[in-house]
């Protein structure tokens, strides 16, 4: 006869004689016992854990049979959660086999039995994708939401690599002016943020400054790389909290391939199915010998992991360096062959919107930069004539609040797509402020690109300046070596002669003079179709990676990295700057009638560049 209770101990005496239903077992221990989840887990049926730990009774989630989730998923997402993690840890390894070593009082083993019986009357009404956690001390209960971990390695689906199509799918848009397919709700909160068992443990919101902010934190707050976090910037709260989970759901994504499988190969031998990596902007061969450079040179003949993207041009699947597509696959073993971050990286209600906004960023950073490298004297836009008033008031607020004049320049590339570069100075020079910070924004509605440059432009205001670390990074390029210090050189009013180039004291000029209108559309695929098609106009390939996981389908979200080879990819650390092998920044310039003849490689801007 097949066990319907499966354990030892008090918890597991407390719950002899419950009434289980049929094809489904509770495993109940007082310890954590992987041996007897494994036996659960091998008779195939669906299973409840119950088990304790030293202040706490754990009950959940649910294991259907077949299904992602498990205490194992829950542990993970705990031990990224939990300041105490590793304290957790170590009373684990200690206490773990003593299944002697948590005495539990009889009627905290009367509450777990209560709780238990009543899951199974109720069809487990609470711990379906849920745990329970019973305080032993105040006997106080709270749910918490638990998402299966995909890389979770008892119940994680076994990954897969295999060519990818993508099609672009029909996204009907609430409006022509609407660039989203689905308004955020605050029930994003419920789904993906708790302190306990979330994706993310906490959402802050940033009390003061010029535009509400929030931090979505991966983790408790101030643990790890600041990348692993997101942040969110609006013109008012909800917004901006909203936004910060989507952009750590982002940064989540990005990171590693989760659910999708690695091709392990040399691109010599995959070179007719393969993006060719040179393609990309890699660095001259002697900066490979310099003294702690992250990054190995290309080898054809070495193997390398590669994971299926979808190239719009050849309309086929292409394997694409995974230390390229995720962020955070190089290793010390296999750093990859050259700088490369979130660039291109975007989430959406949809993967038609993912790779829309992916190919915006993309459009973005490939302007402010060749505007950078190739200091053109983009015209300036006369933010008065913006039809959204919120444009021009917040400049003229934030010149009478705080110092700072706002103004902003067009810098469409030669695919035409609306982008700006915002720039705040302060003229008077005041004690403790920045001189100079930049930004942009590009999107198919100009006045929605300038928004969101300048949301992004004003939270960089509120930041605290250090004019000596600045001094500092002005003296020496090579010490610009983090994101931060980007910024942080041109907070010193000695950097401003780089930004020479920027036609601050031309009269703006109107923005419909600046930009073409963007085709109206009621459909997202013909605004991404278009904005593909014009990329293939150019020369350029779109390649895109679906980077969306389990994670994100359940919040009805996709993923996606594109890749535009040729385009100037954002880096953040002077010394990985990737300017090689890269014509357009030579040939651009004369396309877009700035130059009357290419650039030499001599004649790029040679200053680390002022991107936030």
């Amino acid at each position: 006869m097949t066990e319907t209770l499966l354990g030892f101990g008090p918890l597991y005496t407390a719950l002899r004689g419950t009434e289980v239903p049929a094809n489904t077992r509770v495993v109940a221990t007082d310890t954590e016992d992987p041996e007897l989840y494994a036996r659960a887990r091998a008779q195939g049926d669906s299973w409840l854990p119950v088990r304790a730990e030293p202040g706490w009774l754990l009950i959940g989630p649910l294991v259907e049979a077949g299904e992602p989730g498990c205490p194992t998923c829950v542990d993970r997402r705990r031990d990224t959660n939990l300041a105490h993690a590793e304290a957790r840890r170590e009373l684990r390894e200690r206490f773990g086999k003593n299944r002697d070593a948590l005495r539990l009082l009889p009627v905290v083993g009367a509450l777990a039995a209560a709780l238990v019986r009543h899951e199974l009357q109720s069809g487990f009404a609470r711990t379906s994708g849920a745990l329970l956690r019973v305080s032993v001390t105040t006997g106080a209960v709270t749910r918490h939401r638990v998402l299966a971990d995909p890389l979770c390695p008892d119940c994680g689906p076994p990954p897969q690599a295999r060519p990818a199509t993508v099609r672009i799918e029909t996204a009907p848009k609430p409006a022509p002016d609407r660039f989203r397919v689905r308004v955020l709700q605050e029930s994003l909160r419920e789904l993906y943020v708790d302190a306990e068992t979330g994706l993310f443990s906490s959402v802050t919101v940033g009390d003061g400054g010029t535009v509400p902010w929030a931090a979505a934190w991966r983790g408790h707050p101030g643990s790890g790389d600041d990348s692993r976090h997101g942040y969110g910037r609006a013109r008012d709260v909800l917004s901006a909290r909203l936004t910060a989970i989507t952009e750590a759901l982002e940064r989540h994504t990005s990171t590693i391939p989760r659910g999708q499988g690695t091709v392990r190969a040399a691109y010599a031998d995959i070179a007719q199915e393969a993006l060719d990596p040179c393609t990309l902007g890699l660095y001259p061969d002697d900066s490979y010998d310099q003294p702690g450079f992250r990054f190995h040179r290309f080898d054809p003949h070495q193997e390398a992991d590669w994971v299926w993207g979808y190239s719009f041009r050849t309309e086929q699947p292409v394997l694409v360096p995974s230390t390229y597509a995720y962020s955070d696959t190089a290793t010390h073993d296999e750093p990859g062959w050259a700088y490369e971050c979130s660039n291109g990286a975007a989430v959406g209600g949809c993967l038609t919107e993912a790779i829309l906004y992916g190919l915006l960023e993309v459009a973005e950073r490939d302007a402010f930069l060749l505007t950078w490298y190739a200091r053109l004297a983009m015209p300036k836009v006369d933010l008065g004539s913006a039809a959204d008033r919120w444009i021009p008031m917040t400049a003229a607020q934030t010149r009478h609040r705080m110092g700072y004049e706002v103004m902003a320049f067009a810098m469409p590339m030669e695919q035409r797509v609306p982008a700006f570069w915002v720039l705040a100075l302060d003229r008077e020079g005041g004690p403790g402020r920045a001189h100079a910070l930049c930004g942009a924004g590009a999107h198919p509605d100009p006045e929605q690109a300038l928004r969101g440059a300048l949301v992004e432009l004003l939270v960089s205001l509120d930041n605290p300046v250090d004019l000596g670390e600045a001094a500092r990074l002005l003296d020496d390029g090579d010490q610009v070596q983090e994101m931060e210090h980007h910024s942080a050189l041109y907070a010193h009013p000695g950097a401003w002669p780089r930004l020479g180039f920027l036609p601050v004291d031309a009269p703006g000029r109107p923005l419909g003079d600046l930009v073409e209108p963007w085709p109206r559309h009621l459909d997202l695929a013909d605004d991404l179709t278009e904005l593909i098609g014009r990329y293939l106009a150019t020369g350029l390939d779109v390649i895109t990676v679906d980077t969306t996981s389990s994670e994100l389908r359940a919040g009805g979200f996709a993923g996606a990295k594109v890749i535009v080879p040729g385009t100037a990819s954002m880096t953040f650390g002077h010394r990985y700057r990737r300017t090689h092998n890269l014509p357009r920044l030579l040939n651009v310039p004369r396309l877009l009638g700035h130059r009357d003849r290419d650039l030499r490689i001599d004649e790029l801007n040679p200053h680390p560049h002022p991107f936030p």
